[in-house]
C-alpha cells in the first residue's frame, strides 16, 4: 500500500498570531493529517505587551517570555530555532540560515514588526527600540548605566531620557519608567529633581486617535510625575550626544541626551519585502480569508498583514488582539484546506483597549465604555492574563499572569 505524502505546514514566528495558529493546529489535525512546523528565531515566546515594562526595569525579562515547547505538543509540532532569510514562493520553499531549505504545502507568515525609523538620520545607530527581550534588557542595563556614570561625573545629560514617540509603546514605557526613577534616585543617591524625561511627538496629539479626554488625563498624570512632552515637534536626527528636534520652518535645537529610545513607527518584516510580496511598508493587504493576494497556500497574520476597517477605510492597527483573532480563523482555514473544507472570512471583533501609565494607572474604552485610573489599570492585567490563557492554557496564566491588581 502507497503511504500518500502528508501537508507540509510550516509557520513562520512564535509570536502571539504565530504560536496561537500553532496551538489550535495541534488541537484540530491529528498526527495522520498532516505535519506542523514552526519555525523561530529562539526557542522561547516573548509577550511583545509588556517589553515596556522589562525596558524600564519595572519587570525582570525572564517574567516577560516562556519557552515554546512549553505550550506546544512536540508529537505535533516540529519547533525549529532558526532564523527566516526568504520564501521562495515558486518552489513553495523557506530559505532559513542553518537549516537552509524547508519545503510547505501551507504557509503562514507571522513574523511580526520592525522598527521604522523613516530614514530619520542617525536613528538606527544611536537610538533604542523596544523591539525583543534582549533589546528591553539592554535599555534598562542602558539607563541603569548612566545613572550609575552621573554618581561619578555629575553630568546632567546622563540623566536626560528621551522617547520618541506618543503613541501606545512610548507613553506605556513613559508610565512605567516614571515609576522607576524614584527607585533608580534613591539607589544611586540622586536628586530626582535632576533626571529629565521627554516625550517627543510629531503629531498635534499625544496617542493620536484615542479619546481626547482619556488622552488629556493620561499627560496630566504622566506631567504630575516629571514627564516632558514636546508634541508637535519632529525629531530631525539623532546622534551619539543626544536628539535634534525640528523648530518652526527651518529652526532645529538639539537636546543632549544620554538616552534615546525610538518608540515612533513599526512596519512589518523585511522578508515580505525580500520574499516579493505584494505590500506596503512590509505588510501584506490580505484577502478576506487571510490568504496573500493571489496565492491559495500562504496566510499572512498578525503585524505582517493589513486589515482595512470599512468604517473609516484605514488599516486596523496592528495589535495582539487581532492577531490571536487572525490566529483563530488562520487555523481554522488550514484545516479546511488540509480536509477539502470551505474557507471562512476574518471579522475583526475589538473588544477595547488600554492603554497602561504605570503599573497602577491606565487609560481604556472597553465594550464602549471608558475607563481610566483603577479600573482601567485592572482591566489591562486582565487583557495580559488572557493572552497568556488562549496560548498556553490555565497552567501558564498561573505561572506567568499578573495578579496583583490594587
Amino acid at each position: 500500500m502507497i503511504e500518500l505524502k502528508k501537508p507540509q505546514i510550516v509557520i513562520l514566528g512564535a509570536g502571539y498570531g504565530g504560536l496561537v495558529t500553532a496551538v489550535r493546529l495541534q488541537k484540530k489535525l491529528n498526527v495522520n493529517e498532516a505535519e506542523i512546523t514552526l519555525i523561530n528565531k529562539h526557542n522561547y515566546h516573548y509577550e511583545t505587551t509588556w517589553l515596556h515594562e522589562a525596558s524600564a526595569g519595572t519587570l525582570h525579562h525572564d517574567r516577560v517570555r516562556y519557552e515554546i515547547p512549553s505550550v506546544i505538543d512536540q508529537s505535533k509540532v516540529k519547533l525549529v530555532e532558526d532564523t527566516v532569510i526568504e520564501v521562495n514562493k515558486e518552489a513553495k520553499i523557506v530559505v532559513c540560515e542553518n537549516n537552509k531549505e524547508i519545503p510547505y504545502d501551507y504557509l503562514v507568515i507571522a513574523l511580526g514588526a520592525e522598527s521604522e525609523t523613516f530614514g530619520i538620520e542617525g536613528l538606527k545607530e544611536y537610538a533604542f527600540s523596544i523591539s525583543s527581550v534582549n533589546k528591553a534588557r539592554h535599555i534598562r542595563e542602558h539607563i541603569e548605566h548612566q545613572f550609575a556614570l552621573y554618581a561619578q561625573d555629575k553630568k546632567e545629560e546622563r540623566l536626560t531620557i528621551v522617547v520618541g514617540g506618543a503613541g501606545f509603546t512610548g507613553i506605556e514605557f513613559i508610565g512605567e519608567l516614571a515609576n522607576r526613577v524614584p527607585g533608580l534616585c534613591k539607589e544611586y543617591d540622586i536628586d530626582q529633581k535632576k533626571v529629565r524625561i521627554i516625550c517627543v511627538e510629531a503629531a498635534p496629539s499625544a496617542l493620536p486617535g484615542f479619546d481626547p479626554e482619556l488622552v488629556s488625563y493620561a499627560v496630566a498624570r504622566l506631567e504630575k510625575k516629571g514627564v516632558e512632552f514636546m508634541i508637535g515637534t519632529p525629531i530631525k536626527g539623532c546622534t551619539e550626544e543626544g536628539i535634534i528636534v525640528g523648530k518652526g520652518e527651518e529652526e532645529t535645537e538639539m537636546i543632549p541626551a544620554g538616552t534615546v529610545v525610538w518608540a515612533a513607527g513599526v512596519r512589518g518584516s523585511s522578508i515580505i519585502d525580500k520574499s516579493e510580496f505584494e505590500n506596503m511598508r512590509g505588510r501584506v493587504k490580505v484577502e478576506p480569508t487571510l490568504l496573500a493576494p493571489g496565492h491559495e497556500d500562504v496566510f499572512v497574520i498578525g503585524d505582517c498583514s493589513l486589515v482595512i476597517n470599512e468604517e473609516i477605510n484605514r488599516p486596523y492597527p496592528p495589535t495582539a488582539q487581532i492577531s490571536m483573532q487572525q490566529a483563530e480563523v488562520c487555523a481554522k482555514n488550514i484545516v479546511a484546506l488540509v480536509r477539502g473544507g470551505q474557507l471562512e472570512d476574518f471579522e475583526y471583533k475589538p473588544k477595547g483597549t488600554v492603554c497602561s501609565l504605570g503599573d497602577d494607572d491606565a487609560i481604556g474604552v472597553v465594550f464602549g465604555k471608558k475607563l481610566k485610573g483603577t479600573s482601567a489599570s485592572i482591566m489591562k492585567k486582565i487583557i495580559d492574563n488572557r493572552a497568556l490563557y488562549m496560548a498556553g492554557g490555565l497552567s501558564l496564566m498561573l505561572k506567568k499572569g499578573k495578579f496583583k491588581f490594587l
